[in-house]
């Protein structure tokens, strides 16, 4: 099991730093967990296919998220030609309304994928990349899903707990997924949270997002929404996790000082690995537990 960090910024504009991504490879599953703005061309340059991204699992609708959700599906439906499955979706409520206002009959790119389905300069690219017409117009199979659904793969399951973010005004979740190679935990975006460190419990990687330093935020009701590294350390080792992973890191915090800082009195904290996240690392796993970290651009 692969996986890969497309993306571990947050809304700030970043030149290092795209929104939101993870990618997870598994056997014949491949699964991208949010996809905000720019994890999408990160994807592509990680050298994976988007015709290969089998599933789609959101923890919040924040666009910060999901913004290259419609990439994603557009892309892959272009360049699958009809020949690949339709991508399965996941996520909370209202995911499943969201995705038909995008690319139902009448929604945002109702009129791209009318001109792609019937010129027939768009029939003959489709049947180019190995397509028969009649070209049918994407539709992805939508799964709303809450804390304590369970969705089962050929040899994975990921489980859906709950996050602590901006309910409830937008329902947020989190996901572990567990499978004979190992098991990583997605908290999406979380502060302090019982029910984290329960989901979280035992597996081999949490990523986790560190937004500001412990004992500076703007106002209290911020600890309630986001990490904190010492927050973060210490949910880690009440959970027993074997790695860290930090991300969603802000411009503010994107330094070395502070992140010399912020790795250091984690460690002190937290027995297992820490990890600094940093868009296209990338993390190995097998039944042993994490058997390589790789930095971006080392192969």
């Amino acid at each position: 099991m692969r996986l890969t960090l497309l993306g571990t910024g947050t809304p700030a504009p970043s030149r290092s730093r795209q929104g939101s991504g993870y990618l997870v490879e598994i056997g014949a599953t491949t699964i991208v967990f949010d996809h905000g703005p720019g994890a999408h061309h990160r994807l592509v340059e990680s050298g994976r296919r988007v015709v290969d991204v089998t599933h789609a699992c959101f923890s919040h609708l924040h666009y910060d998220h999901c913004l290259d959700f419609p990439r994603l599906v557009l892309q892959r439906w272009d360049q699958g030609a009809g020949r690949i499955p339709e991508l399965q979706v996941y996520g909370p409520p209202p995911i499943a309304r969201m995705t038909e206002a995008l690319f139902g009959e009448g929604g945002v790119y109702a009129p791209d994928i009318r001109a792609r389905v019937l010129h027939p300069s768009s029939l003959d690219v489709f049947m180019a990349r190995g397509g028969t017409p009649p070209r049918r117009p994407p539709a992805p199979h939508v799964t709303e899903v809450r804390a304590g659904s369970v969705v089962n793969g050929p040899d994975w399951t990921v489980t859906v707990g709950q996050a602590a973010h901006v309910q409830p005004y937008l329902e947020c979740v989190a996901f572990r997924l567990d499978s004979r190679e190992g098991s990583i935990c997605y908290s999406g975006d979380s502060g302090e949270c019982e029910a984290l460190v329960e989901l979280a419990r035992g597996c081999d990687v949490l990523i986790h997002m560190n937004h500001y330093l412990a004992g500076t935020p703007a106002a209290d009701a911020f600890r309630d929404v986001g990490g904190n590294h010492l927050a973060n350390a210490a949910l880690a080792a009440r959970a027993g996790v074997g790695m860290l992973v930090l991300t969603h890191v802000p411009p503010d915090l994107d330094t070395p000082a502070a992140r010399d800082r912020i790795m250091r009195e984690t460690e002190q904290r937290f027995a297992g690995r820490v990890v600094w996240g940093e868009d296209l690392l990338t993390i190995a796993l097998d039944r042993t537990g994490v058997t390589s970290v790789s930095a971006p651009g080392s192969g």
